[in-house]
């Protein structure tokens, strides 16, 4: 998925932890080869390519099911069909400022904007059974805002499986932390400042995972404004710094933050709010900081 996983494990043997961080890690190359677009060996590729894919993977099906969930849950805001538009970022990208182009946008024709817009809706996304499709030519879906958290609960659970209650899963930013760091005390997680190498706070977690979602992780131009993360009934890039959000798991971390940085703060926060045990941080391009009421507990 193009991204590292760290764990960190206390309270068991070297032993027991090497036999366990083995079988932890060899879960997270399985399901890699199932999710992966970098790749095209995999199912995911598979689909995008032919636009049909029968028999996919139970973890697939799953993860696909979750992701149009969770697009009903947020209004559409979280959208893994959104790959025709940043296949189109990444065609035209400059992410650097030259003599050609000296603003560092991109130099994107309305028409090309427009035919990869008409190609994104979850709706168009059909799943029967295990059969996955796409109702037009030429949709793909990515799983990056998804996936990672997936990955990280299943490496937690094979820990947990393997008798090593007291971990800490880092996919990419998708964080799952078990039990503690050390009797009684609770595993901590800096949260990433968008603008610079400080972190923006830190945060005490057991029983929790934490996701940020961010225009700081892949953009397209050296404006930083074309990123990865695609608002789906526009096709453009929001104006956020980053958004993380606190949930049971990393899976549902991973989607809330990347569907809350499409939405203005104010609807951002009512969202989460009428989300029991979930809580968020936003900060804005410009230095805001909004809060959900319960964030001030994990500080």
């Amino acid at each position: 998925l193009g991204t590292f996983v760290d764990v960190s494990v206390a309270g068991v043997s070297s032993m027991q932890a090497s036999d366990a961080l083995g079988l932890a890690f060899a879960e997270a190359s399985r399901l890699e080869r199932v999710f992966s677009r970098h790749d095209g060996g995999t199912p995911v590729s598979e689909l995008n390519r032919a636009g049909r894919l029968r028999a996919a993977p139970a973890e697939l099906v799953r993860v696909v099911n979750r992701s149009l969930f969770y697009g009903a849950l947020t209004g559409g805001s979280f959208d893994v069909t959104v790959q025709p538009v940043i296949d189109l970022f990444r065609a035209h990208r400059n992410p650097t400022r030259n003599s050609r182009n000296p603003s560092g946008e991109l130099t994107l024709d309305d028409s090309e904007l427009r035919a990869a817009r008409a190609l994104v809706g979850r709706r168009g996304l059909q799943v029967s059974g295990a059969d996955l499709s796409f109702a037009r030519s030429g949709m793909g879906i990515t799983l990056d805002g998804i996936a990672k958290g997936y990955i990280a609960d299943r490496v937690s659970a094979v820990l947990t499986s393997a008798g090593v209650k007291n971990h800490l899963v880092n996919a990419g930013g998708d964080i799952m932390a078990s039990g503690h760091k050390s009797p009684g005390v609770p595993w901590r997680v800096a949260v990433q400042s968008p603008t610079g190498p400080a972190y923006a706070g830190e945060l005490s977690l057991s029983g929790k995972a934490i996701a940020t979602s961010g225009s700081y992780e892949i953009y397209y131009d050296a404006s930083r404004r074309h990123h990865h993360l695609i608002n789906p009934a526009s096709g453009f890039s929001p104006a956020v710094g980053s958004v993380s959000v606190v949930a049971g798991t990393a899976m549902e971390a991973d989607t809330l933050a990347t569907a809350l940085s499409i939405l203005p703060p104010s609807d951002a926060l009512k969202l989460v709010q009428g989300l029991p045990g979930r809580e968020c941080c936003i900060l804005s391009p410009d230095g805001c900081i909004y809060t959900s009421p319960g964030w001030a507990s994990f500080a």
